[in-house]
C-alpha cells in the first residue's frame, strides 16, 4: 500500500487550501481513504475526484488522469492522442525535457479538453512556468492537482449521461487501487 503523505483528510486541506474551492464537502479529521468513500457516496461525488487529485503524489495523479482519459475517450486520435502520449512520457520518465514538452504542448493546445489538462498537470509538476532560465517561475503547489481534477472530470463529462456515475465511480476506484498497489 502507498504510504500516504497525509494521515487525515483535514491535513490535505491544510496543505492545499485551494481544495476548499474545489471540494464542496467540509474537511474532516478522518482517514483520507474513508473520506474518499464518503465523498463518493455524497450528493457531490465529483468531490471524490478532486480529493484524489490532491491526495495522490503528482506523478501518480498524472498517471491516474491519463488512465481515466484512456478509459473514457476510447476513439482518441490526432492531436489528442499526441498530447496524451506527451503526458504519459513525463509519467514514465519525469525528466525536465519531458516536463517542458508537456508545458509547450499543453499551452499550445487548441482547446482545454481532458488531454490538454493532463499535459498541463505534468507540466505544472515542477520546474519553471517560463522558458527564461535566469528568471524561473515555479508553479504553485496546487496546480497539478487542479489540472488532474479538470482532466478527469472533463473526460467523464464527455461520457453519455446514464454512464457518467459509473465512470465517476470507476475513476475513483482506480485511484484507490493505485493507492493500495503502491
Amino acid at each position: 500500500m502507498m504510504r500516504l503523505r497525509f494521515s487525515s483528510a483535514q491535513q490535505v486541506f491544510e496543505a492545499f487550501p485551494t481544495a476548499l474551492d474545489d471540494i464542496e464537502q467540509a474537511p474532516a479529521d478522518i482517514d483520507p481513504l474513508l473520506f474518499i468513500r464518503q465523498l463518493l457516496d455524497s450528493v457531490t461525488p465529483e468531490d471524490a475526484v478532486g480529493f484524489c487529485a490532491y491526495l495522490l503524489p503528482k506523478r501518480e495523479a498524472v498517471w491516474w488522469a491519463c488512465q481515466c482519459i484512456r478509459a473514457t475517450m476510447t476513439d482518441m486520435a490526432g492531436a489528442d492522442a499526441e498530447l496524451l502520449d506527451i503526458a504519459e512520457t513525463w509519467v514514465s520518465r519525469p525528466e525536465e525535457e519531458n516536463r517542458v514538452a508537456a508545458l509547450d504542448a499543453g499551452m499550445q493546445a487548441s482547446d482545454r479538453g481532458p488531454v490538454a489538462w493532463a499535459a498541463l498537470a505534468a507540466a505544472w509538476s515542477g520546474g519553471s512556468l517560463t522558458a527564461e532560465p535566469t528568471q524561473p517561475v515555479a508553479p504553485a503547489p496546487f496546480l497539478t492537482a487542479q489540472a488532474v481534477r479538470a482532466a478527469v472530470l472533463t473526460s467523464i463529462a464527455m461520457v453519455r449521461r446514464p454512464e457518467r456515475k459509473e465512470c465517476l465511480t470507476a475513476a475513483v476506484e482506480a485511484a484507490l487501487k493505485l493507492i493500495e498497489k503502491s
